[in-house]
């Protein structure tokens, strides 16, 4: 008797477990859906910095309210390939593999635009297994639903800009006191220029570090304008 009540909890557990992922699974694919056309609520990431005292600042706007220079910047910062690839940039992982393994005590990543939305707009901050095969499934899934774009748009909007500091219009008036539409190429450079660590580097007061990246995205940006596909997602004319 009591190993039959045993089996039959575990297959009542086991049923339970199949219809809560089942109905995960179709919200996820629902939500990811819907933010092809509305903006998320909060992410993981702001709410921290909420929460933990950093304050939040954002205010998400439409790619038509931002400047191109602001996509073309971000684009020579963090993922020149990013016309190019599906999602991952397999030499860039594959480097940064090799250099993890030689000098364990540092880490190296090779994150594409696409696999950092994903990450910051569906999971929480961190480095275990778990969450990268999330990652993997989450950048998979908006290269093939929302298109580059989107993807840039929201990376535009979503990623963290400086101390609590979320998206490229707030970057714009906090540092620049103008709208995102407004920004000139030096200044989305500057912005850019502070996203491996945006708590860390500075651009009120312009230290450096700042200054001199900036100049060297600007000068990929110039590089990188001529390719028609790049002036299409960013929206040079």
């Amino acid at each position: 008797m009591a190993a039959s009540s045993k089996r039959s909890f575990w297959l009542r557990l086991w049923q339970i477990s199949k219809k809560v992922f089942l109905w995960l699974f179709i919200f996820q694919l629902v939500y990811i859906l819907a933010l092809k056309w509305i903006d998320p609520p909060i992410t993981f990431t702001q709410f921290g910095s909420w929460i933990s005292g950093h304050g939040l600042k954002r205010d998400y706007v439409d790619r038509s309210d931002m400047s191109p220079y602001a996509g073309l910047a971000v684009i020579a910062s963090e993922d020149q390939l990013y016309a190019d690839h599906h999602g991952f940039d397999w030499k860039s992982i594959k480097k940064a593999m090799d250099y993890n393994k030689k000098k364990p005590g540092r880490t190296r990543g090779a994150s594409t635009i696409s696999q950092q939305v994903a990450k910051n707009v569906f999971l929480w901050q961190g480095r275990s297994w778990v969450r990268k095969g999330l990652e993997v499934y989450f950048t998979f899934m908006i290269e093939l639903v929302w298109g580059k774009k989107r993807i840039l748009e929201m990376y535009l909007n979503v990623i963290e800009m400086g101390d609590g500091i979320f998206g490229i219009e707030a970057a714009a008036r906090n540092y620049f006191n103008k709208s995102a539409k407004q920004l000139s190429a030096a200044e989305a450079a500057q912005i850019a220029a502070i996203l491996p660590s945006p708590k860390r580097y500075k651009i009120k007061p312009l230290s450096n570090y700042v200054a001199g990246r900036g100049v060297a995205i600007q000068r990929q940006m110039g590089f990188l304008s001529p390719d028609p596909d790049i002036r299409k997602i960013v929206g040079l004319p």
